[in-house]
């Protein structure tokens, strides 16, 4: 079997310091099961890549009894590295009691992975986006508690049913989280509520940058012999845009998400654009540049740039302006953040007015801890909903590149293809959801000749 070679972005974040138990909430949710503050919680990974695999870390890792009990995978080869890995690391390997005959490989393991636990306890979703609603469905089912990871969704039809299906979960009082972990982050957190007092006025602009050399970024050459096209998409899921919304969705939803949350908005229109000019002979649908503007209701704009090309700047920062000054969000990818407010628009340190002062403690660590908190402690948290509505803000900017034309929340929402419809029914043997032509290439964003549909 082929592995995906690409590394965790957990792989690079090692931060140390103490973890507060305090929650960061979404939306209200009723009584429901959930776990004692002495129980053994149990878990389920549905996706061992990197990801699964450093979210499964984290939650072992979490306060009280907790244990891995089940693992699945398309790929035998990376539930196996998973597997090693997690059942060798020294302060990990008591906690990890996974036979052989709960390591489940195929399309349906999903479900067997998730009858291995009881109601109350929790299923980790890090497989390709597009899965998100197949498994969260199930998992509601269940009766189970949920971690997963972003994006949830990829177009309209996907955001609308993970916007059913989170109503659903509130209603049954599951415990949610989704991967977007620096709404956790403690600096990011003690600044919005300055910002949320007036600190910098109102916020009336932000912008955000995500460029990096194509090394961040999969390249795929065109499919080796020996694996099948849908098994080929789906380990190079980043190349595909039915698989995980391509680069813009699973990448720059982050900066999305946390300028967002300063602006406690969501946008109702993006324009935007971009080109493909260095790809050569691989073979995936992404743009090497993405420039959107997002309006929000109020008026005020979010401006984002997405950029995968060598010898170019290179910047991963969020910034906000207000009528009284202006904050750094981010200024160093994830963490630390970094972030602080300043008394004018010039970002210059002499005008700098607060920051944090003090190490930030790792955000992918503390989403796990504030949501193994919420389970045995009956606290509310589902961040189900506003996961979606960054997957839909996130689908709308890409779809606006794709196509060339001015996508609203409302637009997006009614669009009536989805790029991969029928997940629930695939099998090792079905058709991909996009094909290649004779040369092995498949089809790429036509922005003005396809104003309907991305590819």
């Amino acid at each position: 079997m082929l592995i995906d070679p690409s590394p965790s972005r957990r792989d690079t974040l090692k931060v140390a310091g103490s973890v507060a138990a305090a929650s960061v909430l979404a939306s209200l949710s009723g009584p429901g099961v959930h776990a004692a503050s002495g129980d053994t919680v149990q878990f389920a990974l549905i996706g061992c890549g990197g990801r699964g695999t450093g979210a499964a870390e984290n939650a072992l890792k979490t306060a009280g009894p907790t244990k891995l009990v089940a693992m699945a995978d398309v790929f035998e080869g990376k539930l196996n590295n998973s597997y090693n890995f997690l059942s060798k690391a020294p302060a990990l390997k008591d906690k990890v009691e996974v036979p052989p005959e709960k390591r489940f490989i195929g399309f349906d393991g999903y479900k067997k992975a998730m009858d291995c636990l009881r109601p109350g306890d929790v299923a980790i979703f890090a497989t390709p986006p597009a899965f998100r609603w197949v498994h969260f469905q199930y998992a509601i089912e269940k009766g189970l508690n949920v971690f997963m990871e972003k994006p949830v969704a990829v177009d309209g039809p996907t955001c609308k049913r993970m916007f059913e299906l989170a109503e659903k979960s509130e209603k049954k009082g599951l415990k949610v989280a989704v991967g977007l972990m620096c709404r956790h982050c403690d600096a990011r957190n003690e600044m919005f509520k300055r910002v949320k007092d007036g600190a910098i006025g109102d916020l009336v602009l932000l912008r955000a940058y995500r460029m990096a050399g194509k090394t961040a970024l999969e390249f795929s050459p065109p499919k080796p012999d020996g694996i099948s096209d849908l098994m080929y998409q789906i380990q190079r899921f980043h190349s595909f845009l039915w698989a995980s919304g391509g680069s813009y969705s699973d990448f720059l939803i982050h900066n999305i998400d946390e300028a967002c949350w300063f602006k406690d908005a969501w946008p109702v229109k993006a324009v935007s654009s971009g080109g493909r000019h260095y790809r050569g002979n691989n073979i995936d649908q992404n743009f090497d540049t993405y420039s959107t503007e997002f309006t929000f209701a109020d008026g005020s704009k979010f401006f984002l740039e997405g950029r995968c090309i060598d010898g170019c700047h290179q910047e991963f920062a969020t910034y906000a302006h207000g009528t009284k000054g202006s904050a750094i969000i981010s200024s160093s990818g994830h963490a630390p953040s970094n972030c602080r407010l300043f008394k004018t628009q010039s970002l210059l340190e002499k005008d700098q007015i607060w920051s944090f002062g003090k190490p930030e403690p790792n955000p992918y660590q503390l989403e796990w801890d504030h949501f193994m908190d919420a389970i045995r402690n009956e606290k509310a948290h589902n961040e189900a909903k506003r996961g979606t509505e960054a997957s839909l803000a996130t689908a709308m900017g890409r779809f606006a590149a794709h196509t060339g034309q001015v996508i609203t929340r409302e637009k997006m929402l009614e669009h009536p293809i989805e790029l991969a419809p029928k997940l629930d029914e695939l099998t090792k043997d079905s058709k991909p959801p996009v094909e290649p032509d004779k040369d092995g290439k498949y089809p790429v964003p036509e922005p003005g000749r396809k104003k309907n549909r991305e590819y």
